[in-house]
């Protein structure tokens, strides 16, 4: 795995490509094969077919926003309980950095879809199970969709915020994994001052009472990211965070996310604002939404007092600045707790698939990174 790309080039005038919105996120989905074997160079060859580094990201398949610059690569797996292997690689937008250090839940959703197209996978007559193996951590899911005549199917009556009109619902369940869902130990942790809860249901998660750094968690997005002072306390949070949950110097990382967590607004379980890790998400991630529902269900969070749980088997819905993501989680509470099943419902669609013609290497500007790593990366 590779945490950084270079900038270099592979030589490599054409590659073929899906792009895909996989829920909330969008991103070039390629099979391994088809990209070079050496990090350094796939990423490389990626940064110039993404746009990157620019923060309008002209002259590439990237959206200009870490939610559509991203890079899913898929291989049949050698795994007996695999069928396919994910890597997401998260690709900077106005600097030349890959990363793989986090999985993206999003992009998930588009993995079962684009391996059936690709021959990777058959198809069901009604639909799919694919199941796959997530190598940037090595955990488990299986994403099911309709394949109504063994085709994928696209079309649905499924809706999910922060994706405009309607889809065909991809359900993806996740194992019960082996890493514990306290990665401190502790149910609560005093932290640069301020008491939280450090979580990992697939994605390292700091639970902050929002009224904790004197916000509401009602503010917008660009209201938050306008506040130095809680940049800063947020920084000093997440390094903190980071070497308890055993990530150690997270400053290039992109994760732990932080969420600030307020009383719901809209009939949900909890109101949420998550940071990746400084620019405030328009909505939330799949396993960061994974990791706040299983951290809500722990007696004695700090979710106590603030979350509006629904019953034991209910689905938790978090609510983020766009709408909503319902996840179902069931927690056997110990000590310690263990979570025995999560599952959210995705959708993803197919919008192109063809020849992509990457920047010529010769051309690709290769800037000076930023201080501090991928400080624009996200994932869901």
């Amino acid at each position: 795995m590779t945490g950084t790309g270079t900038g270099t080039g592979t030589g490599i005038e054409e590659v073929r490509c899906t792009l895909m919105r996989g829920g909330t996120s969008k991103g070039a989905y390629f099979l391994a094969g088809d990209l070079p074997a050496d990090p350094a160079a796939r990423d490389g060859l990626l940064l110039r077919i993404m746009g990157s580094p620019d923060p309008r990201q002209i002259d590439g398949l990237g959206g200009a926003h870490p939610l559509t610059s991203k890079v899913a690569v898929i291989s049949r797996s050698a795994d007996p309980e695999a069928d396919v292997d994910y890597l997401f690689l998260q690709v900077a937008v106005d600097t030349s950095e890959v990363t793989d250090r986090q999985n993206c839940g999003n992009i998930l959703a588009g993995v079962g879809p684009f391996a059936v197209e690709r021959g990777l996978v058959a198809a069901g007559d009604v639909e799919t199970s694919v199941r796959v193996r997530m190598l940037n951590t090595g955990e488990r899911a299986v994403t099911t969709f309709p394949t109504p005549g063994g085709r994928v199917a696209y079309d649905g009556d499924t809706a999910i915020s922060g994706v405009p009109g309607t889809a065909a619902a991809v359900v993806i369940e996740f194992p019960p994994g082996t890493a514990p869902l306290l990665p401190t130990g502790n149910v609560r942790d005093t932290v640069a001052g301020t008491e939280v809860t450090c979580v990992d249901n697939g994605m390292p998660v700091v639970l902050v009472p929002a009224a904790a750094l004197g916000v509401t968690g009602y503010e917008t997005p660009a209201e938050l990211e306008a506040d130095a002072a809680l940049a800063d306390r947020l920084r000093e949070i997440r390094s903190a965070a980071g070497h308890l949950m055993g990530l150690g110097d997270v400053e290039g990382a992109t994760v732990p996310k932080l969420t600030l967590l307020a009383p719901p607004r809209d009939g949900g379980a909890v109101t949420t604002r998550t940071f990746i890790p400084v620019r405030c998400h328009t909505a939330i991630g799949v396993l960061g939404a994974a990791s706040v529902a299983a951290g809500l269900r722990v007696p004695g969070g700090v979710g106590e007092g603030i979350a509006r749980l629904p019953d034991s088997g209910g689905r938790v819905r978090v609510e983020h600045p766009t709408g909503f993501l319902e996840v179902g989680v069931r927690l056997d509470p110990g000590p310690p707790p263990v979570v025995r099943r999560t599952a959210v419902v995705r959708t993803a669609r197919k919008i192109f698939d063809g020849t992509v013609f990457p920047r010529s290497a010769a051309t690709a500007p290769v800037p000076a990174q930023r201080p501090g790593g991928p400080h624009d990366s996200a994932a869901r």
